[in-house]
């Protein structure tokens, strides 16, 4: 089991981009699975927390630009994507989560710090 955890993550695609819908499906989008595989590749022996664990997860989204963006959008595909990673179990076990609007950088990106509630 993980202590804690911290991972630097590229910008993911927004929840409004994240599922698609074709003859009455549901289902992810190619960029909803391109970014689940690309987490999977770069958290690949991070660590694992338990499936019993209670989680604390605390994100600094980094935007790419200065656009509008509704920072709530950021979080189903990011966290459905450290559950494919494995990083976690289920995302069910997250107690706690925050989300914090950094500063732009080229690209985008998160910093995501995961650790079990206390």
């Amino acid at each position: 089991m993980a202590a804690a955890v911290q991972l630097s993550l590229p910008w993911p695609p927004s929840v409004n981009n994240y599922w698609r819908m074709a003859k009455g499906r549901i289902y992810i989008s190619a960029k909803g699975v391109a970014y689940r595989e690309a987490v999977k590749v770069m958290t690949r022996g991070a660590g694992f927390f338990n499936p019993d664990t209670r989680l604390d997860v605390a994100i600094i989204a980094n935007p790419p630009d200065r656009r509008r963006r509704d920072i709530d959008n950021l979080l189903k595909c990011t966290l459905d994507s450290l559950e494919h990673a494995n990083i976690f179990a289920d995302d069910s076990q997250v107690d706690r989560l925050a989300i914090h609007r950094g500063e732009v950088i080229t690209g985008g990106g998160l910093l995501v710090t995961i650790q079990s509630v206390s």
